[in-house]
């Protein structure tokens, strides 16, 4: 293991960030990264800081042979972590491309699925269709069951292919010579279109009741042209929807490959801890959405439930976090 690879273990072990860590050295973030990529070395005195910071003897940092951190204060050995190779790190980033795409696809599918029950169940109780409400709702129920188990087939095979890759997530790694920096240059190629495709995609999703707003505005009480609005309001809540699952996913390998943000060390501890929360949690909103939706046939405006739930699992999430800081 040469000193980039090092500084780049121990700063991960110690749960910080390249500007944290910047921040304790009195050098800038770039300084840290061309360490971490080994496209500069530090000088003697940075590494007397490091071995200090870091409670490791500069001979660790200095002597590739030297492959275990001899702690200043116990000097028991760390434990064993599993390695990432280069190879592996780029099937990992290849498969997460392609897992984006389709997994946003299934997403967006789900959104769409109640748009022509909708549609057609107003139009036929309205008569704008030679079609009984019956029929009108079984075409449109027939869809909405097409469209979801298209989403859901999407959703296992890409569950199968990222199997493979489940330690990521859920384990603390060791990434092998080269793969930090290799992720961390493949993450500032796409860091423009992450940032303009999310910034479309929360765009869509705000303006998307300008239709239904326009709709009660100029509509002039036409119930027809307020279920036209209600319809392009999800289209447009779909697309940005797409779009912001897709660029997220590849931001997440990139933060999993480099153990930053929601996968560092810390908190893949908390995440396996309360794993249970957040499964029950998604299987009782599930269970809400389906029985509004059957029992008071309000399709229409059930589909509320996901945004409001996805808000307020974030809230609790937070909560949890702080409560598990807290508590040392």
């Amino acid at each position: 293991m040469i000193l980039a690879d090092k500084i780049i273990d121990l700063r991960k072990k110690n749960g910080w960030s390249q500007e944290e860590l910047a921040e304790k050295l009195g050098v800038s973030r770039q300084s840290v990264s061309k360490w971490e990529g080994a496209q500069s070395v530090p000088d003697m005195g940075r590494v007397v800081q490091l071995s200090e910071l870091f409670g490791v003897s500069t001979d660790y940092l200095l002597k590739d042979e030297l492959e275990k951190a001899e702690s200043a204060e116990s000097g028991e050995a760390e434990r064993t972590l599993r390695s990432v190779s280069m190879e592996e790190a780029s099937a990992f980033l290849r498969m997460r491309e392609q897992n984006a795409a389709r997994i946003a696809l299934g997403v967006m599918l789900c959104i769409l699925s109640p748009v022509l029950l909708i549609l057609l169940s107003g139009a036929a109780e309205m008569g704008r269709l030679p079609l009984t409400q019956e029929q009108a709702v079984g075409a449109g129920l027939a869809l909405l069951f097409l469209l979801v188990g298209g989403a859901v087939a999407l959703f296992v095979a890409c569950s199968l292919r990222a199997s493979r890759f489940e330690y990521l997530e859920k384990e603390p790694i060791d990434t092998l010579y080269g793969v930090a920096g290799m992720a961390r240059d493949r993450r500032e190629k796409f860091r423009s279109v992450y940032g303009r495709q999310l910034t479309i995609g929360v765009v869509l999703c705000v303006i998307a009741a300008l239709p239904l707003f326009l709709s009660l505005a100029l509509g002039g009480g036409n119930e027809f042209v307020h279920l036209l609005a209600v319809g392009a309001l999800l289209v447009l809540v779909a697309v940005g929807v797409l779009l912001i699952v897709r660029v997220s996913i590849v931001w997440s390998g990139f933060q999993q490959l480099l153990e930053e943000g929601d996968y560092a060390r810390e908190n893949k501890v908390f995440e396996k801890r309360n794993t249970w929360i957040s499964g029950s949690y998604w299987l009782l909103v599930t269970a809400g959405y389906l029985a509004w939706s059957f029992l008071t046939d309000g399709w229409d405006r059930s589909w509320i439930v996901w945004p409001v739930a996805g808000v307020l699992f974030g809230a609790i999430w937070a909560i949890l976090r702080a409560v598990q800081k807290n508590n040392g």
